[in-house]
């Protein structure tokens, strides 16, 4: 029988915990009549209810965490040091994606999810990888008058935004708008 560190094995278990509980998410947002609950997860994904609320706590916390998790893999951040490449790649793949089937309600229960969750410090974390991510381009690119958090206003607020409202930008238009605002604003000076 093989040895097993006290991480591996409950790092496994938590792996599979999560991936589970992330595809029954992922199920129950693409059906307009389900309902994403701790009930409705657990049942779907065979994973104990008890589990799910000591590891997430609420179903709003799922979601939030499947979100990020499918976010960060489907929109990979590039970081070249050419900061209008980069930036065209990125925002042209993330305008595509929110005009795709399906987006429009992981967008709605992702809002949803975000007012009920209480726990500001949890919003917080949720933006981290992606503000991480944003520092990232940024310094490869030697851009000091712009911090990642900045690019999140500049770049994902406009964009989801207009998702939000029904009317995602043009792939071609919008991204084109976007990287020359996010380029005039790291080239301004005081």
């Amino acid at each position: 029988m093989p040895e097993h560190s006290g991480t591996d094995r409950p790092a496994g278990r938590t792996a599979r915990t999560r991936e589970a509980v992330h595809r029954a998410v992922g199920e129950l947002l693409a059906d307009p009549m389900a309902e994403v609950t701790m009930a409705t997860v657990a049942a779907r994904s065979g994973v104990h209810r008890t589990t799910l609320y000591r590891r997430w706590r609420t179903a709003e916390s799922i979601v939030l965490d499947f979100a990020v998790e499918r976010v960060t893999e489907e929109s990979p951040v590039p970081a070249t040091g050419d900061l209008r490449a980069d930036l065209t790649e990125y925002v042209h793949r993330l305008l595509t994606t929110l005009q795709r089937t399906g987006t429009s309600s992981l967008l709605q229960a992702l809002l949803a999810a975000a007012a009920q969750t209480n726990d500001a410090v949890e919003i917080g974390d949720i933006m981290e990888p992606r503000v991480r991510q944003f520092q990232a381009m940024l310094d490869a690119a030697e851009v000091r008058r712009l911090d990642g958090s900045q690019l999140v206003d500049l770049v994902l607020a406009p964009s989801y935004l207009w998702a939000q409202f029904g009317a995602p930008l043009d792939p071609d238009a919008g991204t084109q708008r976007i990287v020359d605002a996010v380029l005039a604003v790291a080239q301004w000076k005081h």
